[in-house]
């Protein structure tokens, strides 16, 4: 037991001794309770998703870049940044999502967060803020998709235009 006074106040510590026995000499040794397992409090999902990167620093980009994303919860992502990015600082994430909005149009999830490990290529973020959004296609899929349509639209027949019984347009 260690008393431990500091002015007014007074603290008693106790720690448990227990002998662990060594060749045949008995040492005492503190035993100290085991923090195991997975403490983190969000459930983690191994997904592997395109993503591209900003890093920022006041509102400025300080490097850009593409990557994967490992692993991620509701509150951080692990992912594989391609290069050492330094703790503490902002990084914009543009994740590339599996699932289509409504079968149709691809979302991407946006988010932005604190880096708060880095281990060479990969970087664990804390998300501060995240959403969804639409994805924008590129001008050269688009003009394709356009093409497309108009080379389909070719081979239909011609839109019938009914008229109301005065034949006059409504």
């Amino acid at each position: 037991m260690t008393f431990v006074s500091a002015g007014r106040t007074s603290i008693i510590v106790a720690l448990h001794h227990e002998p662990i026995m060594n060749s045949s000499t008995a040492l005492e040794q503190p035993i100290l309770p085991e923090i195991g397992g997975d403490r983190r409090g969000d459930r983690r999902y191994a997904l592997h998703l395109d993503l591209k990167w900003k890093l920022v620093r006041r509102r400025r980009v300080l490097d850009t870049g593409s990557g994967a994303t490992l692993d991620l919860s509701s509150s951080g992502i692990l992912l594989d940044a391609g290069r050492h990015l330094p703790v503490g600082l902002t990084l914009e994430l543009s994740v590339s999502w599996p699932v289509l909005l409504h079968n149709v149009a691809p979302l991407n999830l946006f988010v932005s967060g604190r880096i708060v490990r880095s281990d060479g290529r990969l970087a664990v973020i804390k998300m501060v803020q995240h959403e969804f959004r639409t994805a924008g296609t590129a001008a050269e899929q688009r003009s394709v998709a356009t093409a497309a349509a108009a080379q389909a639209s070719r081979h239909l027949p011609t839109p019938v235009v009914l008229f109301g019984g005065s034949g006059k347009r409504y």
